[in-house]
């Protein structure tokens, strides 16, 4: 990660200097600076102009500076002068450098290029800038810890590998609880077993707690973590398969906005339940027709065994609400390729039971770059998941044309929530991972997820009602 130093004075070295600058600064170069502009001046040291546009939100802070980390890409150290400057802008700018900077590189062995690892700040107030950066920096690194499991391969983030990473974040306060197979079986977990089954990487639940100081009920978060998703039995196509190994985003995010909270100390209490699987065939793998006991007791049809998501997320949520009585529930999922088709890679889709919920939500993306869209849950889309051997399908046949399925699988997961707590589903698919680089990132995993959700616990939950 990225490590900022603030220092009044610049440094000796002849670094390359980054030079924010607001959009109507009078300059004698003419630089426009637009938001997004850029202009590589020639010179020792070398300087390069950001344009900042006329920033109004932290965000567009967050924007320049990975714009501006994006112009040193082989380069390990630069200088931002950033004189006159807030102290809360300037470590947003810090903030978007270290997103724009990260780079996953622990399985390349030849022909690794040096990556921007430090920055130094000439500003007015470095303590002000250094407190700034402190309460910014917690998101930034969850959100990269998200970013380096889902670009783990499967080979290497197995099941009981992912479990152990996770236990990892007990040196943060995070009490970890891992679950394996026979524990899994005697609590009734059928569908999380079914869904493991044929892989040689058994199942595993894991819960992470934060207890935080707030005498109150947690806010829970639910994860799909899958480490691999071949199709099962219902088998993918080959092409683009590859990309399954970020099946397990939304767990991966679930975990990363933990990870946000203790190092932050929210006051906040929250628990995370990540159903971590790998969706494979082999003798045991369940198959179309089959019907699963979850752990809520209420049975399922399976229909198509590529619908694994919302099958382990069925015992998970189950877990979640009725072992911990949450203030609310959130869950996240890469779960269909219907809100592809729907919304593209820009935004998520949000379903939910409660508007105020859905609203927090939305607003909280909004304030951090990972936008969500309303979606529905109708009276269709829980009729068209009747079965008639067990108390719901699974989803829709594949033969069906034009089937909503992004909505199915909300309406699936709703059945196990109930109406107790207040719900809101994420689905993620789309927007985990870009092909390209993007404004906050390079291409590969996005991290989406983890600053929403920690975003939205300090917006909703860290005050006594």
């Amino acid at each position: 990660m990225l490590r900022p130093r603030f220092r009044r004075a610049a440094p000796d070295a002849p670094l390359p200097v980054l030079c924010p600058v607001v959009e109507g600064a009078p300059r004698a170069d003419g630089f426009v600076a637009a938001a997004g502009r850029v202009r590589d001046m020639a010179g020792e040291p070398r300087r390069i102009l950001v344009g900042l546009g006329t920033p109004r939100r932290r965000l567009d802070w967050e924007q320049a500076g990975a714009t501006a980390a994006a112009q040193l890409p082989e380069t390990p150290q630069c200088a931002v002068a950033a004189e006159g400057l807030a102290p809360s802008d300037i470590a947003a700018f810090a903030a978007g450098m270290a997103l724009r900077a990260w780079r996953f590189t622990p399985h390349r062995t030849r022909d690794i290029k040096p990556a921007l690892e430090r920055a130094t700040f000439t500003v007015d107030d470095p303590a002000a800038c250094r407190e700034a950066w402190d309460q910014a920096a917690p998101a930034i690194r969850a959100c990269l810890f998200a970013r380096d499991l889902v670009a783990e391969p499967a080979n290497h983030l197995t099941t009981r590998n992912f479990a152990k990473r996770l236990e990892g974040l007990a040196e943060f306060g995070i009490h970890v609880d891992v679950w394996g197979r026979k524990r899994l079986a005697r609590a009734g977990f059928g569908a999380l077993l079914a869904v493991g089954g044929g892989s040689a990487s058994p199942p595993r639940l894991a819960i992470l707690r934060w207890r935080g100081t707030l005498d109150l009920p947690p806010v829970a978060f639910v994860g799909k973590g899958l480490v691999f998703d071949t199709g099962g039995i219902s088998i993918k196509g080959a092409q683009g398969m590859e990309t399954m190994r970020a099946d397990m985003a939304g767990a991966a995010a679930c975990a990363g906005a933990m990870l946000a909270l203790a190092l932050r100390h929210s006051p906040a209490p929250a628990v995370a339940v990540l159903a971590i699987a790998e969706n494979a065939t082999g003798a045991e793998s369940y198959r179309p027709g089959d019907v699963l006991r979850t752990a809520s007791g209420r049975t399922v049809e399976v229909v198509d065994t590529d619908a694994e998501g919302r099958l382990v997320l069925a015992d998970a949520l189950h877990h979640a609400i009725s072992a911990y009585r949450p203030r609310a529930v959130i869950d996240a999922a890469t779960l269909t390729g219907a809100i592809v088709t729907a919304l593209g890679h820009h935004k998520a889709g949000l379903f939910g039971t409660d508007a105020a919920l859905m609203a927090g939500l939305a607003a909280a993306g909004e304030e951090v770059g990972e936008n969500l869209w309303p979606m529905p849950i109708g009276t269709r889309h829980r009729e068209d998941l009747r079965s008639a051997i067990a108390d719901i399908r699974q989803c829709m046949p594949a033969g069906s044309r034009r089937q909503p399925d992004a909505s199915h699988a909300a309406a699936f997961l709703r059945d196990f929530v109930g109406e107790g707590v207040p719900w809101a589903h994420l689905d993620i698919a789309g927007v985990d991972t870009q092909d390209k680089p993007h404004a906050l990132g390079p291409a590969g995993p996005t991290g989406f997820g983890v600053r929403l959700l920690d975003r939205l616990v300090a917006a909703q939950y860290e005050a006594e009602p």
